[in-house]
């Protein structure tokens, strides 16, 4: 069923240019038909109006026509000149066309027979005149402010809106807000294809404006309230949230800053595009770590946006500098902007669209904000809370890494929770904490949550030195992880064993080398003994040898002297 509907043909839209509009009316208002735009005094009725036809000329080359009832022309084209929209030389260009209808109570007949068609004639005429797509009608109050006959005024309200039909424009009528209804007469809502309604509230005395579409026949809208503002660049609605949660992801690994704080985690280090909440009690170094990620992202040639809600740019650049981190070229590189002001300046919304601003400007890669604990006092948990959802939303689906800090009470440290109820939404959580010894404080860090990779589960002691952040070793004592003097004592313990091993170790090669010595010595004399012994025996045997040789000789003699006297002997008895 879902794939042949999708094949339906769609309600024609015209896109209004109105930032935020377009998205939650899903493409902008209905094409060719009207449009009732209803409120009460002072919530810029007039001024969505006019911009929904300049844009229309300036984005869409669609001409338009104002038709006005209150304001004349020139009253008109100055009201609107600060928000940057050039009327009247929109006129020039014959793109728009301007008219003031003058309507005087006094001089209306109350009969049967009154009807609007010399209006119809009047707005026919200057919509042939420039080929006009678009028309606002401002308001429609003043217009039938002089009808007292309720069957007159219905049949006319339905007929000028039939009219607008007929003729193909799409139209904006504005429309006062009534007692109890949506506008004056009750009618108008009834007889309009998409009803947008303003509102204009006080809460703890901050102005908060709300859009709201209440029906849009044809096509599905948003339902919720939106907050808009009106600012320099025209209206701008933001959305609660992003309609569905499809934005792309990287596998992109960046470092947090801290090169043992990147040690924790499997991956080492953070995925590029994901968000990041620091969470710890007052003096726990949430801002250092901060500036931590902004030097590091700003060294990778990246742009970095910096919030700050507590501290001026001067003096954070001069306390990062004292601890070993120099943002100051950066920011004169344009790489590092720090945006520096009190969260009570102005409200949430307000906060949310120099957000949206700045980020359409600098276009950052990374985004930090510091802290949005701040922020509570400016809104309720609810609206923080929305705020900061539409804004994760928005970073994610550009893709920007997104690093916030927030301060946890005393009561709630324990439960390492956040008031504004953030730590679901994002992708990284890092807790930082007081480890309180004997005597004395010290800082650590430990990882509450990584989505999409393991990291330690340890809580490690941190020092802020003159060099950054600096991740101490993991010491092991008899009660487990030990931090500050205990880690000094048993450094010094430690020290001590090893010294100790040392000595024995070196005692033990000093009786090896003197036993050696006197085992080399008995044997030097025993060599000795071996040797007088060997030759003792080798002159023996020489001795023996040279008697053996005369005792040869001299039977060699005896044998020859032997044999010459033996003739001798026989010679007479011849």
């Amino acid at each position: 069923m879902s794939s042949s509907a999708s094949h339906f043909p769609t309600l024609p839209k015209a896109p209004t240019g109105i930032n935020g509009l377009d998205e939650i009316t899903e493409g902008g208002l209905p094409k060719g038909r009207p449009t009732l735009l209803c409120g009460s005094a002072g919530c810029g009725k007039t001024l969505m109006a006019v911009e929904f036809l300049v844009r229309g000329i300036l984005d869409y080359d669609e001409p338009g026509v104002l038709m006005a009832f209150e304001e004349t022309a020139v009253e008109l084209a100055d009201n609107v000149q600060s928000l940057g929209f050039d009327l009247r030389q929109l006129q020039a260009d014959k793109k728009l066309r301007l008219d003031h209808v003058h309507v005087d109570r006094s001089e209306i007949e109350e009969t049967g027979e009154y009807d609007l068609e010399g209006l119809f004639i009047r707005l026919g005429y200057a919509i042939d005149t420039i080929g006009a797509k678009r028309v606002v009608l401002d308001t429609i109050e003043s217009l039938f402010s002089g009808f007292t006959n309720q069957a007159v005024l219905r049949s006319e309200i339905r007929r000028l809106f039939r009219w607008l039909k007929d003729k193909g424009v799409t139209t904006i009528i504005t429309a006062e807000r009534g007692e109890g209804s949506l506008t004056r007469q009750g009618l108008e809502e009834y007889v309009s294809d998409c009803v947008i309604l303003l509102d204009n509230r006080v809460i703890n005395q901050i102005t908060t404006r709300r859009l709201r579409i209440v029906k849009y026949r044809g096509s599905t809208h948003g339902t919720n309230e939106y907050p808009y503002l009106i600012t320099e660049d025209g209206i701008s609605v933001l959305p609660v949230t992003s309609l569905r949660l499809a934005h792309d992801v990287s596998n992109d690994i960046i470092s947090t800053g801290v090169p043992g704080l990147d040690e924790m985690f499997t991956r080492k280090g953070l995925y590029r595009g994901s968000s990041i909440l620091i969470t710890g009690t007052a003096g726990t170094a949430k801002t250092t770590l901060s500036a931590a990620f902004a030097l590091e992202a700003c060294r990778r040639g990246e742009r970095c946006l910096f919030f700050a809600f507590e501290e001026s740019p001067q003096q954070l650049i001069r306390n990062m500098r004292a601890v070993g981190m120099d943002l100051e070229p950066f920011l004169a590189q344009g790489l590092l902007h720090i945006e520096a002001s009190r969260p009570t300046l102005n409200g949430l919304e307000q906060h949310l669209v120099t957000i949206h601003k700045l980020l359409t400007e600098f276009k950052p890669q990374n985004v930090i904000i510091d802290p949005i604990s701040n922020l509570v006092s400016v809104g309720s948990i609810s609206e923080v809370r929305g705020m900061l959802t539409r804004l994760i939303d928005l970073l994610k689906v550009q893709g920007i890494s997104a690093l916030f800090t927030a301060l946890v009470s005393g009561r709630n440290a324990n439960q390492e929770m956040t008031e504004e109820g953030v730590s679901s939404l994002v992708d990284t959580w890092i807790h930082v904490r007081d480890l309180e010894g004997i005597g004395e404080r010290n800082r650590g860090v430990s990882i509450l949550k990584a989505r999409g990779m393991a990291h330690s589960n340890q809580v490690r002691e941190f020092l802020v030195t003159d060099h950054g952040v600096q991740l101490l070793d993991v010491i092991v004592g008899p009660a487990g992880i030990i931090t500050g003097a205990s880690r000094l004592t048993q450094q010094l313990q430690e020290q001590s064993q090893l010294l100790a091993s040392q000595q024995e170790a070196e005692r033990r090669d000093r009786e090896l080398e003197r036993k050696r010595r006197v085992l080399e010595a008995t044997i030097a004399n025993l060599r000795t003994e071996f040797e007088s012994v060997e030759e003792e025996l080798r002159q023996v045997n020489h001795e023996e040898e040279q008697r053996q040789q005369a005792l040869a000789t001299n039977r060699q003699q005896l044998a020859k002297g032997y044999s010459n006297r033996q003739p001798a002997s026989t010679s007479p008895n011849q």
